[in-house]
């Protein structure tokens, strides 16, 4: 049977990783739809303010009967800089109010992050941002509220997800690398704004380890919340490589 995971993505930027990833599942056989609408952003900024607006859960409901309309059974919001945001616990209220205004399950790429990190067995991590330096840290701190040993965090300055969208391979890679730290488990990339699901392997191969991008993660969040199996699937990376039903606990 197809499950079927929607997500609200805000503005335009990397949204075609979702159908790759869909296609990348698909052919592994693992019968899934990953439909996603946009949300309006307001000004595209990683600045706390602008964040604020963006993430507020007016703007995600508004769209959120174009998502149902193409039979979700799962939303996300698939933003990590406009949930972690909030805080943990705004960031909860968040979700609470999606999932009640959806009348669904619902989660938000934050906590793909943390839910992914337990399914991997992850504890210390490093964080390769394409934020400033003070919305990375925001990152850092949401990820050690919920148990996680933050090694190393490092921010690239980039304000606008329209220009993080630009980056391709090599820029990607090189994140990877620069904020790579020994001592980390494994490495995580949070922007969802970011282009990362045609080099998962390379991105794993470059840092040794498990890496962990911003729309991979939020895929994979949409399958755990329905419980369907994620494949195994060696091009979504580590994160997918099990194929068991995800966890839902």
């Amino acid at each position: 049977m197809t499950a079927i995971a929607g997500f609200l993505y805000p503005g335009h930027s990397a949204e075609d990783d979702f159908p790759r990833m869909e296609k990348l599942l698909n052919d592994a056989g693992a019968a899934v739809r990953l439909p996603l609408v946009h949300t309006d952003i307001g000004t595209d900024a990683h600045r706390v303010d602008a964040l604020l607006e963006m993430g507020s859960v007016d703007r995600l409901t508004a769209v959120l009967p174009d998502l149902t309309a193409q039979g979700a059974e799962a939303v996300v919001w698939a933003c990590t800089s406009a949930s972690f945001v909030y805080g943990r616990e705004g960031a909860g209220d968040q979700v609470t109010r999606l999932a009640a205004a959806a009348g669904l399950p619902a989660s938000s790429t934050s906590f793909a992050f943390a839910h992914a990190l337990r399914a991997i067995g992850a504890r210390r991590v490093t964080v390769a941002a394409t934020y400033p330096d003070d919305v990375a840290a925001l990152f850092a701190a949401f990820l050690r509220d919920g148990g996680a040993e933050v090694t190393a965090v490092r921010g690239s300055g980039i304000i606008t997800a329209a220009e993080v969208g630009t980056w391709g391979r090599d820029e990607v890679l090189a994140l990877v690398r620069e904020g790579d730290d020994p001592t980390a488990d494994a490495v995580l990339l949070p922007d969802t704004a970011l282009h990362t699901a045609a080099w998962l392997p390379d991105l794993e191969a470059a840092a040794g380890k498990p890496v962990l991008t911003a729309n991979q993660v939020t895929a994979w969040e949409g399958l755990r919340l329905l419980g369907h199996p994620t494949g195994p699937c060696p091009p979504m990376g580590t994160l997918f490589s099990a194929g068991r039903a995800p966890d839902v606990s």
